[in-house]
């Protein structure tokens, strides 16, 4: 058991209440984690319910899944593994409360798979004031991905940049002019993280006058995208293509009536839209959206993708295979090959030292993670796939058009 004494949550409360969430006062002590003795606790602050749910339901059975596997061979140097998922809702200050109880009240290792870019903002300052690693969360946003990074801020995930980068200039290259691209996002930060990874990939490409493109904006953790609509259907020149930076519910409610009225357009989300959730959403309607991954496809011949499927069948035999789940099995999985590395006692600064010596991390998806002092993300690949008839299938960028 740890030996550090845990903070009284009255004061957490407070302090809570009294900082917004993306800010930390230097006067709020953190408990840190001793070496770890018996389990190898590890914790996540995620959506487990309200809007975005299914992403953080999913995030969380994709870790567990790798988890119970390790687990049933006897875990690591006899130690079991424990993920403590605490739900967040999806909303930043309750981010910011559940990251404090997982660091001090339940003395993690590790944080990881949290979900959102807003809930980052409130995670990141205090995974960086409490040296707490933060690791594998679900979003490719640049506060996670700073030019000399975050020592406790490692990355699993392609950035948004790379993804957008894939995108725009697929679509360029197939003939769609900039012009006819349009924008649906959320507004928050992950909708300006997603859009600014876009804009700036148009201005790579020697396109100007970005800001002339339509861009529908829809408020969070809501489904009204009337306005939105409005905006990219109104648009001069008609769009060709739609950009989606949303979540699955309000993506899908415009995509639904969106196609009615441009139905030669084709519609775009990245990896963040949870491309099943959408797929239900969309329960068949339309077969012109697509979406990019970060993870391999789930029919992929790597021994990651079939151990997954192998292990989710055994421990969540109720549930199929899912891009988000995948990605959320190879976020531990990536964790637990860093603590099998670990040579000295195992603790927050031993994973962190390992994750930046070791620096070679094969987890079974056909190419190496790298890591070092001066680059905390792995996998920088993209992929693509698309929606057709409730089903997410396997795509190619050549086909984008």
């Amino acid at each position: 058991m740890f030996q550090v004494k845990c903070f009284h949550k009255t004061l957490i409360l407070l302090v809570s209440f009294f900082l917004t969430p993306s800010a930390f006062s230097a006067d709020q002590k953190c408990n840190y984690p001793s070496k770890v003795q018996d389990k190898i606790l590890l914790g996540t602050t995620t959506a487990l319910t309200g809007p975005a749910k299914t992403l953080g339901q999913s995030m969380v059975r994709g870790m567990q899944t790798h988890l119970n596997e390790i687990n049933a061979t006897g875990g690591i140097s006899g130690r079991l593994f424990k993920l403590m998922a605490l739900d967040d809702g999806y909303h930043q200050q309750s981010a910011h409360t559940q990251m404090m109880k997982l660091i001090n009240d339940y003395q993690v290792l590790a944080v990881v798979g949290n979900v959102g870019t807003p809930t980052a903002e409130a995670t990141v300052p205090l995974a960086n004031e409490c040296k707490t690693p933060l690791i594998g969360a679900f979003t490719g946003a640049s506060l996670l991905r700073k030019p000399v990074p975050d020592r406790y801020i490692i990355n699993y995930r392609a950035s948004y940049e790379e993804e957008m980068n894939k995108i725009i200039t697929t679509l360029l290259n197939n003939d769609i002019h900039a012009s006819r691209i349009a924008f649906f996002t959320q507004e928050d930060s992950y909708g300006k993280a997603g859009y600014d990874a876009a804009i700036k990939a148009l201005k790579q490409q020697g396109i100007k006058n970005t800001s002339q493109l339509a861009q529908g904006r829809y408020e969070a953790n809501t489904l009204d995208i009337r306005q939105a609509l409005i905006t990219i259907i109104n648009a001069r020149p008609q769009p060709k293509a739609i950009i989606m930076i949303g979540t699955y519910g309000p993506s899908a409610k415009f995509i639904r009536i969106a196609q009615k009225i441009l139905p030669n357009s084709i519609f775009i989300s990245i990896s963040f839209v949870g491309a099943h959730a959408l797929a239900r959403e969309l329960d068949g309607c339309c077969d012109n959206v697509y979406v990019s991954q970060v993870v391999p496809p789930l029919d992929a011949d790597f021994p990651a993708v079939r151990n997954f499927k192998h292990s989710l069948e055994r421990f969540y035999p109720d549930k199929d295979p899912d891009y988000v789940s995948f990605e959320g099995y190879l976020v531990a999985k990536f964790v637990t090959e860093a603590i099998r590395k670990i040579k000295a006692p195992i603790d927050p600064e031993s994973l962190i030292d390992t994750i930046e010596s070791v620096g070679q991390f094969d987890i079974g998806i056909g190419e190496t993670l790298s890591y070092s002092k001066n680059e905390h993300q792995g996998n920088h690949h993209v992929w693509l796939t698309r929606i057709n008839a409730k089903k997410v299938i396997k795509s190619d960028w050549k086909s984008l058009h």
